[in-house]
């Protein structure tokens, strides 16, 4: 086993234990950072099944298979972020309106802050 093989295989098993540790997700989830963590062990041991595989895709190298994987698996990653991140805003300026709509229920026309 070569050096990179051993500093990859260690990495993917570094990342499926942080996510198991770290992270509570449902069952499907988990399932699929499994199955993601065990392809990656599997290429990483037999490198020369990326070039099979990519040769019955019609790609002309295993590396430029994974290559393009990653590109979509990236662009949904970032999809995905961008669609949690305006949720939390919407529920972040709905949380605001109401603190600041409570607020003035408790003001007086004098201005001061009743208790």
């Amino acid at each position: 086993m070569k050096l990179i093989q051993l500093i990859l295989l260690t990495a993917l098993l570094a990342t499926l234990v942080s996510y198991f540790r770290w992270f509570r997700k449902p069952a499907l989830d988990k399932v699929l950072v499994v199955g993601v963590g065990l392809a990656g062990m599997v290429f990483v041991i037999f490198p020369d099944s990326t070039t099979r595989i990519a040769g019955w895709l019609g790609v002309g190298r295993g590396a430029d298979l994974l290559f393009y994987i990653a590109i979509v698996a990236l662009t949904y990653l970032v999809l995905l972020l961008y669609s949690k991140i305006k949720k939390l805003e919407s529920r972040v300026t709905e949380l605001v309106r109401r603190q600041a709509l409570l607020e003035a229920g408790r003001e007086n026309p004098s201005g001061e802050v009743r208790p």
